[in-house]
């Protein structure tokens, strides 16, 4: 493959292009001038230009990768060059093409075509340029989609212990056989030995049972989680039971947010504000003595005025207080809120946009790109947690185990 200049001799160039003519004069010096620019650049950041030997040399040139680029003067062929080590993108030129929007992009075409569509999809295919599509041209466009999604569904979990671990489900919509169904999206993050979080898995289920979560489990021990110490989620019996079965010795911490709002519920409206504040009160103590001491302070509080509320909120003294057994200066990296919401609200921002979706793969396609993405930032982010509180935690015994599930009780879950 030839390669492109580093330099241009601007004189002899436009000699040759006026001599020759060309009716595509703009366009092909277009074309040269930035594929001129591109090489430049990647011979900054290599440290030395195309084919030369300079001890500054930093990185080391490997071919091309080639884009079609639009311009008024026609559609130009741009060479990106390509880095042995690390990579190279004109921000300043071209778009990265995220996954997230073509996998939303394929799934709404694929609405459009199998005529699952509203008055708000045709209005949103227009806006996506989607025009005059084949049913071809949107399996083309998904299948590739398809094998990034499935390679990151499927990766080994080698990035362990993986010591703290939130898990949640949310509600979709489907169209099967003719009808409107809600399924489910199993979905889990972990914070990895080097203290950065990581999207474990994701699997659709038709129900949010025990079978459900046993299997999305079982799956991810199966990649390789291990070292978990404590698990945050809602109180789901079937999830909570599925813990125990496939991380023995794990500790549960009841999700804050999820718990605020079942504790609202057995409020009267009026004395809401009151609960509410007398709850943040208790996570707001700088030592786990002290949490305990306001835990026995406020269930008094309540026992004189609201029994039955005093009674809820003690029954679950144990699920919402396991944070207390870590280490305090990664307290509130636990409880605070739900560790997945910020998440979820990212993916309901593309899902809402599909509303029902044709069927199972098209959900798998949309969200696990979202969360291929959101993998890739936290990877390359800050640390979530510090490496030494990680290891501080990876001391601490199991001080909240989830409550021993019997063989027989677990039966059903497997069935």
């Amino acid at each position: 493959m030839t390669a492109t200049p580093s330099s241009i001799d601007l004189r002899a160039l436009l000699e040759e292009q006026l001599l020759q003519a060309s009716p595509d004069l703009i366009r092909d010096m277009l074309q040269m001038f930035i594929n001129t620019l591109l090489s430049a650049e990647a011979d900054v950041v290599c440290g030395a230009e195309y084919g030369t030997r300079d001890a500054a040399r930093a990185n080391r040139r490997n071919g091309y990768r080639h884009r079609d680029f639009d311009t008024r003067a026609g559609t130009i062929d741009v060479a990106v060059p390509k880095l042995r080590a690390g990579s190279y993108f004109p921000e300043w030129l071209l778009e990265r093409r995220k996954r997230a929007e073509r996998a939303l992009t394929s799934v709404v075409a694929t609405c459009y075509l199998l005529g699952v569509s509203t008055r708000r999809m045709d209005k949103l295919v227009g806006s996506l340029g989607i025009e005059n599509l084949s049913k071809s041209q949107v399996s083309d466009m998904a299948a590739e989609l398809d094998e990034q999604v499935e390679a990151f569904r499927n990766r080994p979990l080698d990035a362990g212990p993986y010591t703290f671990v939130a898990a949640d489900a949310l509600v979709l919509k489907v169209r099967e056989e003719g009808r409107v169904v809600p399924v489910h999206a199993l979905v889990a993050t972990g914070i990895n030995n080097d203290g950065h979080r990581e999207i474990l898995g994701i699997q659709v289920t038709s129900a949010e049972d025990g079978a459900g979560w046993l299997g999305f489990f079982r799956d991810l021990v199966a990649r390789g989680l291990s070292g978990v110490k404590l698990v945050t989620s809602d109180a789901h019996p079937g999830l909570k039971a599925a813990i125990a079965a496939t991380l023995p010795g794990a500790s549960w911490q009841r999700c804050r947010t999820h718990f605020a709002a079942n504790l609202m519920s057995a409020t009267p409206k009026t004395s809401w504000p009151w609960v509410k504040t007398l709850l943040h009160s208790i996570y707001d103590q700088p030592e786990a003595d002290e949490v305990h001491a306001q835990f026995d302070r406020v269930i008094n509080a309540l026992d004189e005025k609201l029994p039955k509320v005093a009674d809820y909120l003690g029954q679950a003294r144990e699920e919402i207080l396991a944070f207390t057994a870590f280490p305090k200066s990664i307290w509130r990296k636990i409880w605070s809120n739900n560790p997945n919401e910020r998440l979820n609200k990212e993916i309901r921002r593309r899902t809402d946009v599909v509303g029902i979706f044709p069927g199972r793969d098209a959900i798998i396609r949309l969200v696990g790109a979202v969360l291929a993405e959101q993998h890739d930032e936290w990877a390359e982010g800050r640390r979530y947690m510090n490496l030494d509180a990680i290891e501080a935690a990876q001391q601490v015994g199991a001080t909240e185990t989830i409550e021993e599930v019997s063989a027989p009780a677990l039966e059903p879950l497997a069935a």
